[in-house]
């Protein structure tokens, strides 16, 4: 199971982040991948908390590429192709897409850390993470997706969308 991480909290030509993320899931059937299911939107706070603009976030489970480096290489090109330009970390962005977890692989690498490093830790991650996989355990910790939802800060704030 290949999930990826979608978000946006910047207009771009698209129109509102909505349309961006709706474009990214468009795109990565454009590329060869099957979305098998996607979550509700959710309208989340930035972590960390900042004045930047709130994000629309979502998750996608998606067949395809069996190699995580070039799954990776497809995001990122589907990232440019969308407008996004990389500045600060945790900064606002058109849109970001992110590989959460490829199968059970753990990876450790400069490019690309499998599972994502700090997906237990994010509700904009893990409520949408709930509605695509609800039985993923964490392949490091072997925490399900309920348990790390219960480990959440209060302070974080998910909304899905109507």
């Amino acid at each position: 199971m290949r999930l990826i991480g979608i978000g946006a909290n910047l207009d771009s030509p698209l129109g509102p982040p909505l349309a961006a993320c709706e474009a990214a899931l468009r795109a990565l059937e454009g590329v060869g991948m099957a979305i098998l299911r996607r979550s509700r939107w959710y309208r989340t706070a930035p972590v960390p908390a900042s004045d930047q603009p709130w994000y629309i976030n979502g998750v996608a489970s998606v067949a395809g590429d069996d190699d995580p480096f070039r799954l990776l290489a497809a995001l990122n090109g589907i990232e440019d192709a969308l407008g996004r330009t990389r500045g600060e970390r945790n900064g606002p962005r058109v849109i970001d897409l992110d590989l959460l977890a490829h199968g059970d692989a753990v990876l450790s690498s400069e490019r690309l850390c499998l599972p994502h490093p700090r997906l237990h830790e994010r509700a904009f991650v893990l409520l949408p993470l709930a509605e695509v996989a609800p039985t993923w355990r964490h392949p490091v910790t072997g925490v399900d997706v309920s348990e790390m939802i219960a480990r959440l800060s209060s302070a974080q704030i998910a909304q899905p969308l109507p």
